[in-house]
């Protein structure tokens, strides 16, 4: 007998595939993420040049966590998604325990103030955004977690 309707793609039970990862505060650890970003790539068969701009993020993303998240613990969380029905997407989670911070408060960068006032700091999560697809930021005394998604 002939099925009816589109056949199941995956099972129904079939979960996103999904990496967590632990890194210290330290340095070129971010490097250890960005592997794994690369594989995750890799593995959906995502552009070259997405790939890149899913570890740049990543990098700038971490880094900001050491530099200012200042946590008990001295790590960082991160959690690699990959999801949609064929591997669509990619999305990494990366969380401290930290402080926080006032996410809305932030001043947007500028050429002007990094060449005149020679400011070269700043630009982190704005070359996030521009980066990724998707980017959410939620910010408290509990900590940071920035939620960051690229389509492939």
């Amino acid at each position: 007998m002939a099925q009816q309707g589109p056949a199941p793609t995956e099972p129904a039970t079939a979960a996103a595939p999904e990496v967590s990862l632990t890194i210290p505060v330290a340095p070129e650890m971010e490097i250890v993420a960005t592997a794994q970003a690369e594989a995750l790539g890799e593995y959906m068969d995502m552009s070259r040049d997405k790939i890149d701009e899913v570890k740049l993020a990543l990098v700038e993303a971490c880094i900001n966590a050491f530099e200012h998240a200042h946590t008990e613990d001295n790590q960082v969380h991160i959690t690699f998604r990959v999801g949609g029905s064929a591997g669509e997407w990619l999305e990494i989670e990366v969380r401290d325990r930290g402080r926080g911070f006032d996410a809305e408060g932030i001043e947007s960068p500028s050429p002007q103030k990094t060449f005149e006032e020679r400011r070269r700091r700043g630009w982190g999560l704005h070359i996030i955004k521009s980066l990724m697809d998707v980017v959410e930021i939620a910010s408290g005394d509990w900590g940071t977690r920035i939620l960051m998604r690229k389509y492939k």
